[in-house]
């Protein structure tokens, strides 16, 4: 029995090309959320640790985070979190089953956009 390809198929996978649905742009920005938690959580726990070392580092973090770049970023890591805590609690509902079919897959995909977009701006808006 010989091997024989099929020529049809594409030599190269055009990822550009390929439409994903909601829910799979909210499972890719999911996985990105954590994974930018993940890098960012050694550089949160060292501003946790200078903001409690003393009134004067206090002070000078505060200082520091003042900048806009630096607000932009810590507005970035809270977006992160909020959207990978929105889309955790859709993938638990998937799990526990509340979640049953596509209609209500799309429609909750839709919802964890605009709660984490909606929370982002308003927390956002309060510390800025």
């Amino acid at each position: 029995m010989s091997f024989v390809p099929n020529k049809k198929r594409p030599k190269h996978l055009a990822l550009h090309l390929i439409k994903l649905p909601l829910p799979g742009f909210v499972s890719i920005l999911h996985r990105v959320s954590g994974f930018a938690l993940f890098l960012a959580l050694p550089i949160l726990l060292l501003i946790l640790q200078a903001s409690l070392r003393s009134p004067e580092s206090y002070a000078e973090l505060a200082s520091t985070l003042s900048h806009p770049l630096l607000k932009l970023m810590l507005l970035g890591l809270l977006w992160a979190f909020l959207h990978h805590f929105c889309a955790g609690l859709r993938y638990l509902a998937i799990d526990l089953h509340w979640v049953k079919n596509l209609a209500s897959a799309r429609l909750s995909s839709k919802i964890v956009l605009a709660v984490s977009l909606a929370l982002t701006a308003l927390m956002g808006v309060k510390l800025w």
